[in-house]
């Protein structure tokens, strides 16, 4: 049975939509009539002036929020990276080569055994697997060596205001971002992280990092930059407010037919992040039987994966399949942080 449980006494915003490039220069981009502004000062940009007369009702000081918002500055990198994330372009075994390496899992295992007591008590209090919580900080950011290099603030307010469809959500994201900064007093020019605006360890986007981040540690702060007793605590404090069943499988391997009919993959809901519809005994129906026992009225999300040597295979995603696809809604970045976890729980169990 495939599965990733508790083990530790012997383990979430990534792209989202694509961007038509346009010039970073003072000369308008094609199909606009309108250059790209250089700034985001509030006193000569109406968008950041907007944001920032929201932010002074809600409490942050005038003053604090001019100086950042004119800090800010336009990176047409940003608007570029956003329509090439690995989840959008490379096949299963393509993306399953980048985070399952050896080294990946060795490392693994030493952050289990560096975070031992961190890790238990997170599992003792939120039910998530040492190795799951681990998985995702490596998968992530690799342990925490790879934060990222983008200053938050440059990437929030580029696609706050210029990114075509998601403008909305990221305005959002970047006025949790300076309230985060203003409350832990923090320089908002100082933070890096992802160019999406994903900050930390664990890299939580601004509005996660307000709803799930505990200061796990209790010294008074919930710092995920540096301090990755507060980003395991975090992590798992994510997963359990979606409802991670405790102890709870995460996906069965299964037998199907060589060639999937593409008919099928829209019927049956093939590699979706929603919450598991089919049942076990809909898609036996349709060939695609679990290579173990299972309740035919189980309801799991039917997974076809391509391998390098061309095969689909098959496995069938159990709730927690959908609980990590919270975390970045792809299902392959799912699947690749539960191959890494259980990795990780073997290679820990065998060193014991």
């Amino acid at each position: 049975m495939n599965k990733v449980q508790g083990k530790t006494s012997c383990y979430v915003l990534a792209a989202l939509m694509c961007w038509t490039t346009t010039t970073f220069a003072d000369q308008p981009s094609q199909g606009s009539q309108f250059a790209v502004p250089q700034h985001f000062a509030p006193q000569q940009n109406a968008d950041s002036q907007a944001l920032m007369e929201e932010l002074v009702e809600q409490g942050l000081p005038q003053a604090w929020l001019e100086e950042a918002l004119g800090q800010a500055k336009y990176t047409q990198s940003v608007l570029d990276a956003m329509e090439g994330a690995a989840e959008r372009r490379l096949k299963w075994h393509e993306y399953r080569d980048i985070f399952l390496t050896q080294q990946r899992i060795e490392e693994g295992v030493a952050f289990i055994d560096a975070h031992a007591d961190a890790l238990s008590r997170a599992e003792n209090t939120y039910g998530v697997p040492a190795e799951v919580i681990a998985a995702i900080i490596g998968v992530e950011t690799y342990y925490g060596r790879h934060k990222g290099q983008h200053r938050v603030l440059d990437s929030l307010a580029t696609l706050a205001f210029h990114h075509p469809t998601r403008g909305a959500f990221f305005r959002g994201e970047l006025a949790a971002f300076l309230r985060i900064a203003y409350e832990q007093e923090v320089d908002p020019t100082e933070l890096r992280g992802s160019y999406a605006g994903a900050m930390g360890y664990p890299q939580f986007i601004p509005t996660s990092y307000q709803a799930y981040a505990v200061d796990f540690d209790d010294d008074g702060r919930r710092d995920l930059w540096e301090n990755p007793v507060d980003a395991i605590g975090s992590v798992a404090n994510y997963f359990a407010e979606h409802n991670w069943q405790p102890g709870g499988d995460i996906y069965h391997q299964a037998r199907g037919p060589e060639v999937l009919p593409v008919e099928l993959l829209q019927e049956l809901s093939f590699n979706q992040t929603s919450p598991p519809t089919v049942s076990v005994a809909q898609l036996a129906g349709h060939g695609i039987e679990a290579e173990e026992s299972l309740d035919d009225n189980l309801l799991v999300i039917p997974l076809a994966l391509e391998f390098a040597d061309g095969e689909t295979r098959y496995r069938l995603g159990e709730f927690n399949f959908y609980v990590i696809t919270r975390y970045n809604h792809s299902h392959l970045y799912a699947m690749a942080v539960t191959e890494l976890a259980e990795a990780i729980a073997e290679l820990h169990e065998d060193e014991a």
